[in-house]
């Protein structure tokens, strides 16, 4: 029992890493932008080139795919992105899916159809017994490393001059710019923030989830899942409704293997029902 726990807290920390990106741009910049599992693809292949090629440290490979993604959300928000943001969220979303497709073509063409398997640090493989449970170091590392990011992002978008200047630009932009806030700039670097993110996520996770071309649309649903559940308005929603949403997916492919994989869907539904605008949601946007 404490096994399959600890294995759902690691799988729901994992998918609050990943989806947490989509909760900055959707949530705070009012932007569907379903191309999130692209960035998160990027991470990952990122991730396995440095590290199967050319023998980079893990440690040091997670840092570089935060920063190159980052720096090709940064490009692509503005050249591409900022155009859209006053666009129906229907454009959002063709032109979104529309670059999904692009970047599974472009990883299909350039590192093949196959499963990438990620070489972990000795000192991240293997299990190991603690209060009768079972415990996955490399699960211990993502619970880790994703505490950590979350207690972070929830600092920086509540406690600092960044946050309040986003949040500001998200309710009244024309009233933020009249501040003297440079609104343009706030959101390229929330959505450098939300790419990197998802870059980190998928460098993190490709070993866990595994990493093909069809990353994107295999774990798209998941991304949405966690942030219409855990709601758009702050960082701790989608943090308590990963882990809720994890540990049910665990739990119900364990208990019960032949309609596990539809337990997360039920969660989601039962949760929509009592709160549809998910656990922690306020109304209003940009």
């Amino acid at each position: 029992m404490l096994t399959i726990l600890f294995d759902g807290i690691a799988y729901g920390m994992l998918l609050f890493i990943l989806a947490c990106g989509l909760t900055i741009t959707l949530g705070l910049m009012n932007f569907i932008n379903l191309a999130h599992g692209a960035f998160a693809m990027a991470g990952g292949y990122i991730t396995v080139v440095l590290l199967n090629r050319y023998g980079v440290s893990f440690y040091l490979c997670l840092p570089i795919a935060f920063f190159a993604v980052a720096a090709v959300g940064a490009l692509l928000e503005r050249t591409l992105y900022r155009h859209l943001y006053d666009a129906p969220h229907l454009d959002q979303v063709l032109f979104s899916v529309g670059l999904v497709f692009m970047a599974i073509a472009a990883a299909d063409y350039f590192m093949g159809g196959q499963q990438q398997l990620i070489n972990l640090p000795d000192e991240l493989r293997g299990r190991f017994e603690f209060m009768g449970a079972d415990i996955g170091r490399y699960r211990l590392f993502i619970i880790g490393c994703c505490a950590v990011l979350a207690i972070a992002l929830q600092l920086a978008l509540t406690r600092t001059r960044f946050g309040s200047q986003l949040r500001a630009a998200v309710d009244d932009g024309r009233v933020a710019r009249g501040l003297g806030i440079n609104v343009p700039l706030v959101f390229a670097l929330t959505f450098a923030l939300g790419s990197g993110l998802a870059g980190l996520g998928g460098a993190i996770g490709a070993e866990m989830l595994g990493l093909d071309p069809n990353f994107p649309l295999k774990f798209m649903i998941y991304f949405l899942i966690v942030v219409s559940v855990g709601g758009t308005s702050s960082i701790t929603g989608p943090f308590l409704a990963a882990l809720l949403l994890g540990i049910a997916d665990v739990a119900g492919k364990y208990y019960a293997p032949q309609v596990g994989a539809f337990v997360i869907y039920a969660v989601m539904v039962l949760v929509l029902i009592v709160r549809p605008h998910g656990l922690f949601s306020r109304e209003g946007g940009r």
